[in-house]
């Protein structure tokens, strides 16, 4: 008996703080911002993120010129890492951005709720 699982492709490609992540529902991703104290980027802040420039559901594929209007990705944001200064230390050359990490809660199409599918398990 073999057992086979096909994965069904639902992710969206899109553009914060200048770079470009994919996105599936269900995983947290890292992004590093130059000001993680803007009220923006506080702990368990909902975020709703309308710039989209590529989506994939299953077979069908639509690209943004050069976002898509009708597909936002909402998620939250788990927390934010800021790195203190160590005591008698001056920098002068060196600079490091701080990192929020959020999670994507689900991705919405012309404003339904897409539900990620399972991985789907086949007998043969």
């Amino acid at each position: 008996m073999r057992v086979e699982e096909l994965r069904v492709e639902r992710y969206a490609i899109i553009d914060i703080e200048g770079k470009q992540l994919r996105v599936e529902p269900g995983r947290f991703y890292d992004i590093f911002c130059s000001n993680p104290k803007l009220i923006l980027w506080e702990t368990n802040r909902k975020l709703s993120i309308n710039r989209v420039l590529f989506f994939r559901n299953d077979s069908y594929i639509h690209i943004g010129s050069p976002w898509l209007d009708n597909i936002r990705v909402k998620g939250h944001i788990l927390h934010t890492c800021s790195r203190n200064n160590k005591k008698k230390i001056l920098r002068v050359a060196s600079y490091k951005k701080e990192m929020v990490r959020f999670i994507v809660d689900s991705i919405t199409f012309n404003g339904k709720k897409l539900i990620p599918q399972q991985s789907l398990t086949h007998l043969k």
